[in-house]
């Protein structure tokens, strides 16, 4: 039981590591480096969208972890086998950040790829400037949700730190 328990919560704070980890390294080295090597926009931006997609399936596999180690957890504490239980907090922060990867995943990033592409495709100047700016549009609040999410794993992480009990009280 305790070799499980210890495995499941390494798996789930992989998990968070990806989730977290990877928007950091996408945000703060990728992009970055990205305009710099392409040459062109339109290069980097198709790079960077399916960077983005690939960052989106890594977190469906992470958020599959997350929930399964989380009801685990909570039914061996229901069972009476472990002493902590799973948190109301845990559950509102894993379950926000849930919702947020999916509304990015399934809702915002299809649509923001079908405008950059049809940007992209676009060759008369005013055209591709209106597709342009419709696409940021829509980017600006998936930005905001990325944002919000990382800071929601960063909560979720502290919060399965916090329940390790490190310090007799």
């Amino acid at each position: 039981m305790r070799q499980g328990l210890i495995a499941c919560i390494t798996c789930e704070l992989l998990a968070l590591a990806i989730w977290i980890g990877g928007l950091v390294v996408l945000v703060a080295a990728v992009i970055p480096a990205l305009f710099n090597t392409f040459g062109g926009q339109d290069a980097g931006g198709f790079f960077l969208t399916r960077a983005f997609e690939g960052y989106n399936r890594l977190v469906l596999g992470a958020a599959a972890v997350l929930m399964l180690g989380t009801v685990w957890r909570a039914w061996l504490f229901q069972r009476g086998l472990v002493e902590s239980e799973v948190s109301r907090t845990e559950w509102f922060l894993l379950g926000t950040m849930l919702l947020l990867a999916g509304v990015i995943t399934f809702v915002l990033h299809p649509q923001a790829a079908a405008l950059q592409a049809q940007a992209f495709a676009l060759k008369a100047e005013e055209a591709r400037k209106a597709a342009f700016e419709a696409f940021f549009q829509l980017h600006k609040p998936m930005r905001v949700l990325y944002i919000l999410n990382i800071g929601l794993g960063i909560a979720l992480l502290t919060e399965r730190v916090r329940s390790w009990n490190l310090v007799k009280e």
